[in-house]
């Protein structure tokens, strides 16, 4: 893994509200301008509708094979419907928006997919049973969400020439993946647990389409995220949300400090309500860092502020000022680490 890349003091996950593509872009990289400020997304607008929304997006991009909506979710299809095409539709749009605000950028620039346990755990096979009940299936949903996110990274490289393309994976379901606590379609039981090694070699798989010096994000906003296997793993940087941490995580978070992996730490709440003032967002990432007996001189290298989880279900004038909150937070744990 490459460990001289970026991923500057502040980013969003990735989901804002509203349905303008143009604004949303506008606004993510006006606020987030490079290395100084922070690094701007690609944004996800969910509120388009199915094939926007984040399992729906992800699905357009898989290659030879094809989802479709059913009254249960997205399922596994036998040929491209219309569903697949306007959620590849919509991303060329996003795509385009994106490029008209970022000529002449350098710097890094994140992509969000969902990762293949989540998308294992949420996309149906014919029978109704998720794709996650069938070994064979999830292996080749990983190959195949592999090879669409190497042609979606070529992509953004060629409408941003500038840019060092940071991959983030979603997996909200993999603790539940981990445990076996993902629902069959009757509700009434639960898919066996995935052994941790088969987690962690899929993970590695698809995190290495990025290519050997791709820095790849992990996100997940679920209690007990898994450090240690994310690292294991490949994963650059660790994107959560703060406020679920316990002491319990913490001798996993200073080993992957110290292991080089780079953490996104969502301190500013992803609906609306007040925002405190910058200093008291990041308080909790300080004294977090004295507990582990970190030096204070790493935080600005180690530690990205961002919103807890996206910021879909905010108002739009509360998601402007929640990515301007992380720009000034991440600024003040720069100006005052201890």
């Amino acid at each position: 893994m490459n460990e001289n890349f970026s991923l500057g003091p502040a980013t969003g996950i990735g989901s804002l509200p509203g349905t303008d593509v143009r604004e949303a872009a506008k606004t993510v990289t006006g606020t987030f301008e490079g290395p100084e400020t922070g690094m701007p997304h690609l944004p996800e607008l969910p509120a388009r509708g199915p094939g926007a929304d984040m399992i729906g997006r992800t699905a357009g991009m898989l290659v030879e094979l094809y989802a479709r909506v059913e009254p249960s979710g997205w399922r596994i299809g036998d040929r491209p419907g219309r569903d697949t095409k306007r959620a590849t539709s919509w991303l060329g749009e996003d795509l385009d928006a994106l490029e008209e605000f970022t000529q002449e950028y350098e710097g890094p620039l994140k992509v969000q997919a969902v990762g293949p346990w989540t998308l294992a755990a949420a996309l149906e096979l014919k029978n109704g049973e998720a794709a996650l009940s069938d070994p064979g299936a999830c292996r080749d949903l990983a190959g195949s969400l592999a090879e669409g996110l190497r042609a979606h990274i070529e992509d953004v490289r060629r409408r941003v020439p500038g840019a060092e393309v940071v991959l983030q994976l979603d997996e909200p379901s993999l603790v539940s993946v981990l445990r076996g606590q993902v629902k069959t379609a009757s509700g009434y039981r639960t898919h066996r647990a995935v052994d941790r090694q088969v987690v962690e070699a899929t993970l590695r798989d698809v995190i290495g389409a990025h290519g050997p010096d791709g820095p790849v994000v992990v996100h997940s906003c679920a209690p007990d995220v898994p450090f240690a296997l994310l690292r294991r793993a490949g994963a650059a940087a660790v994107s959560f949300d703060f406020s679920l941490l316990t002491e319990r995580d913490d001798d996993a978070i200073g080993e992957a400090v110290e292991a080089g992996t780079r953490l996104l730490a969502g301190v500013v709440p992803g609906t609306d309500g007040p925002l405190s003032d910058p200093a008291g967002s990041v308080m909790g990432v300080r004294t977090l860092w004295r507990r582990l007996g970190l030096n204070p001189g790493l935080l600005t290298d180690a530690v990205s502020v961002t919103p807890s989880c996206g910021l879909a279900g905010a108002s739009p004038a509360y998601a402007r000022a929640a990515l301007a909150h992380c720009v000034r937070a991440a600024r003040s744990l720069a100006d005052n680490p201890e």
